[in-house]
């Protein structure tokens, strides 16, 4: 079936033949042509967004939240680079994202014409793959292209930028178009014998350990990842980007590791003598000193992405595949095997670590609000169910330490690249594409300045999402590296300096949002409760919390695990064990 019709007419009913109900974008004179076709669809909503940034983030939420892929959109120049930040965000956390940017006229390209700019070449470091597509015939297909190389492999971010003129001229319609792409091909079943040697290194260890990334839970396997650490009854630690994965509540659970990780997680790691890692990136804030990582660990990494293994630290069995069936065969080995380690005395250890070294927080005397009481509370009254959307910083580990997660998926932040102003247009998205569920937004007060116009979208749009701001008044992450090693030299970390500059409450109800106010922990729940009943408007709590609480465990930047302290000046007593 072939049809005659302009670029942007094939645009929407390509995206509408790949599954799209949902585009977050902002129109301006570049992509305006395919803005009119889109205006007809009956299956593609168009959401309009307040800043490009929003609809990048929004479109990860969606994307984190439903499995899918998230479509952004955005005019050229600097409607295309305001996109840069959330396709970066994306790239970092592998969330399969389609960003389609108008270009101006082909004619043009390279002139300096008014809002043009090289998106493609901008972009190309960060993501999977871009296109520029100059020719009317070639979206279609570039499309179908852009949705099966973000969706596919190790996800990630996909850039389509599309001319005005290839918008505007006439082309023939036909679906499915022939895809064209030679040379990709990822590897998803892993190689048998690596499974193998994987399976008998478990047998022969004493002190393994599960290091479980954000591959696992794209890949959709965390029932797998339940299985196989049951069966070969090793301890399980969960990265930031793969809580939930595996339940916090189940005993061999040890916690997030890193640099505000568990003592735990943490002491599983530098304790052990196998590390097997699946989906993950061995990076700097899991490892710390990279040369005192685990130094008695042998290591198998399986990723689906190549590139990766052994990119940080060395792998003795690499195995390269797909998260679901690396786990599927490494089930079947450890049984065909018959073999059991013995780690009595491993739970042992780790168990002491749990018991001695439980995570915990300072109350204040003056009564002023602990944020980690926040997220217990939280945590308590909206339940493993709900999902929780953070930005980066404080409130990020806060939220990542105090609240318990069960479910696959239900923590939702910005990981790698550690994104201000993630959470709101991100909560967004993930509430759009998960409608029933319960979407908190966790931000800080500096986070929630930078994309807190999306409240106006959410409001219009009718996407009831409930934000916790953690309001201490400052940029808290920056605040507590300025208190532990600038000699409390607060330097443009103070938000407020001090009077409540915005008042969030007011500025959520200018926007059609309720806003409510917390200051007192006996109020806590009365408030989580009050925002929890309202459910057709969103709502924006300010909890505004002592400015003085602080991330521990930690790990200082550059610093070996080793070197974890409990609180200021505080640290876990190792054991004196002969390794």
């Amino acid at each position: 079936m072939t049809e005659r019709m302009t670029g942007a007419q094939a645009l929407v009913r390509a995206l509408e033949h790949v599954g799209v109900d949902t585009v977050f974008g902002i129109p301006g004179g570049a992509i305006l042509p395919a803005y009119d076709p889109l205006y007809d669809s009956t299956k593609v909503r168009h959401v309009l967004v307040r800043h490009e940034q929003g609809a990048g983030h929004a479109a990860e939420g969606y994307a984190q939240a439903t499995g899918k892929v998230g479509v952004c959109m955005a005019t050229s120049g600097p409607g295309a680079t305001n996109l840069v930040t959330p396709i970066a965000d994306a790239f970092m956390d592998s969330v399969p994202i389609v960003a389609i940017t108008g270009q101006v006229a082909s004619p043009m390209i390279g002139t300096d014409a008014f809002q043009e700019a090289d998106i493609s070449g901008i972009t190309m470091p960060i993501t999977k793959h871009n296109f520029l597509v100059t020719d009317a015939g070639d979206i279609a297909r570039t499309i179908m292209e852009a949705f099966h190389i973000a969706s596919t492999g190790r996800p990630g971010p996909v850039l389509v930028d599309i001319s005005k003129d290839a918008l505007q001229a006439e082309t023939t319609f036909s679906w499915p178009p022939t895809m064209q792409l030679p040379g990709y091909r990822p590897v998803t079943r892993p190689h048998s014998k690596q499974i193998r040697e994987a399976a008998k290194l478990i047998a022969e260890s004493r002190r393994p350990v599960l290091y479980v990334g954000g591959g696992v839970h794209k890949a959709r396997a965390s029932a797998e990842l339940l299985q196989l650490a049951e069966l070969a009854n090793i301890p399980v630690i969960t990265t930031l980007m793969a809580r939930g994965t595996f339940p916090d509540s189940h005993p061999q659970h040890m916690g997030m590791p890193g640099m505000h990780g568990s003592v735990a997680a943490v002491g599983a790691l530098q304790k052990s003598d196998l590390i097997i890692g699946l989906g993950v990136r061995f990076d700097d804030r899991v490892t710390g000193d990279l040369s005192s990582f685990a130094p008695y660990a042998k290591i198998v990494h399986a990723d689906i992405d190549p590139a990766e293994i052994s990119k940080n630290r060395h792998a003795d069995v690499p195995i390269v595949g797909d998260c679901k069936e690396v786990l599927t065969d490494l089930i079947a080995a450890v049984q065909a095997s018959g073999q059991k380690g013995d780690y009595a005395e491993w739970w042992t250890i780790l168990n002491g670590y749990k018991q001695t070294y439980p995570l915990g927080y300072d109350t204040f005397d003056d009564g002023s609000l602990a944020p980690q009481y926040v997220m217990e509370r939280l945590s308590a009254i909206a339940g493993p169910d709900a999902y929780y959307v953070a930005g980066v910083g404080q409130h990020q580990m806060w939220a990542s330490q105090f609240i318990d997660y069960e479910n696959p998926g239900t923590f939702i932040n910005s990981g790698g690249a550690g994104t201000m102003g993630f959470a709101v247009p991100a909560a967004m998205g993930a509430k759009m594409g998960c409608p029933e569920a319960t979407v908190w937004a966790i931000d800080g007060d500096g986070c929630f300045q930078m994309t807190n116009q999306e409240l106006a979208t959410c409001a219009l749009e009718g996407v009831p999402i409930k934000i916790a701001v953690i309001n201490n008044g400052n940029l808290g992450m920056v605040r507590q590296w300025q208190t532990l090693f600038y000699e409390q030299r607060y330097s443009n970390t103070n938000l407020q300096a001090p009077r409540r500059i915005p008042d969030f409450v007011k500025l959520a109800e200018a926007y059609g949002c309720v806003g409510l106010r917390c200051e007192r922990p006996e109020d806590v729940d009365a408030v989580i409760k009050k925002a929890m009943e309202i459910n057709d408007v969103p709502v924006v709590v300010d909890f505004v919390v002592h400015e003085d609480a602080m991330v521990w465990p930690m790990v200082a930047a550059g610093t070996s695990n080793d070197d974890i302290k409990i609180a200021r000046d505080m640290a876990p007593r190792w054991e004196n064990e002969d390794e």
